[in-house]
């Protein structure tokens, strides 16, 4: 268990086994993908897209995705986003996960700049596990070893700008089972496969805003 980069991430390297990833990938295989879509879209369904909004879409965010929310899967990954919040010193008020997006990058698929993190908090007051909150802590699960596929290399970008010098390469996520725990505000990419396929699991973790 290691922090890297100015506390931009905090990872663990390995941390799942072999199984656990096999049954998320045979889980998130089960139910039907769906086109991942950015927070431009959040609230049209990829049916009622244009062409033209596809296009742009696809030069942003290009994966396929099912959600999955499963208690299995939140108990054993639960007590590592605790440890990283704790040892990274970040100490982040936190209390809901959302539902686990298990993502399929294939050959050309990609996740230019973006970060977790919204403007403002969640404005849902039917639902209290999300009301006021905002994204605090997110979490990506390595499902699919490095030697599987070319390409789909995760990068943050601890600041606010494209700058080449600044780019921190997540080298650490090439590793199956490795979990990459890291603040929802940090940018971030997964840059274009060029071979096979990249199983991962993303999960963001709600809080109150910072005070």
């Amino acid at each position: 268990m290691t922090i890297n980069s100015e506390y931009c991430y905090w990872y663990f390297s390995g941390a799942l086994s072999h199984k656990f990833c096999d049954d998320v990938i045979a889980r998130g295989n089960e139910e039907k993908e769906k086109v991942a879509l950015t927070g431009k879209f959040d609230n049209t369904s990829e049916d009622n897209l244009t062409e033209e909004q596809i296009n742009d879409l696809k030069t942003q965010r290009n994966s396929n995705i099912t959600w999955l929310s499963d208690d299995w899967i939140y108990r054993t990954i639960h007590p590592f986003i605790h440890e990283a919040n704790k040892r990274a010193g970040w100490n982040f008020e936190w209390d809901y996960s959302e539902a686990c997006q298990f993502t399929k990058y294939k050959i050309d698929q990609h996740y230019n700049w973006h970060k977790d993190s919204w403007a403002g908090p969640y404005d849902k007051p039917e639902n209290k596990n999300y009301y006021k909150k905002i994204r605090k802590l997110s979490v990506t699960c390595q499902l699919t070893d490095g030697s599987e596929y070319e390409g789909g290399e995760l990068d943050f970008q601890p600041r606010d700008q494209e700058d080449p010098t600044l780019i921190v390469p997540c080298k650490e996520a090439k590793t199956r089972g490795s979990i990459i725990v890291f603040p929802s505000h940090i940018w971030h990419r997964v840059k274009p496969v060029t071979k096979g396929v990249r199983y991962s699991l993303v999960i963001w973790n709600l809080g109150y805003p910072f005070k």
